[in-house]
């Protein structure tokens, strides 16, 4: 279960960070709201995935996806474009995320 909390972490997180943009310096309510609100949820989902993982694993993890998922939603949002540098970062950062889950240093 820690699994699925630390997914929806990410979920929220990355919404969070997506309508950022969108709140204009916190001078819009709704975007606002939203941001306030995810940001909450994702600490509520962490907490609930550090009962059952290592506080480091679920924050090398969260921080992990979280990159990833805000990069890709940004593209699809804001049509933002990203060069082969930054793809590159990218697919490390999934290399990472993919060595700590099949890490033998902690358990599911």
């Amino acid at each position: 279960m820690s699994w699925v909390f630390l997914f929806l972490g990410v979920i929220a997180e990355a919404m969070s960070h997506v309508a950022l943009k969108q709140t204009d310096g916190f001078t819009r309510l709704l975007p606002s709201i939203v941001v306030l609100l995810g940001h909450l949820a994702a600490f509520v989902f962490l907490g609930q995935a550090m009962k059952g993982m290592p506080v480091g694993i679920v924050h090398a993890m969260w921080a992990g996806l979280a990159i990833v998922t805000v990069t890709l939603l940004s593209t699809l949002v804001y049509k933002q474009h990203l060069d082969l540098s930054t793809w590159l970062g990218m697919a490390l950062v999934a290399i990472g995320i993919a060595m700590i889950n099949l890490s033998q240093g902690h358990s599911h």
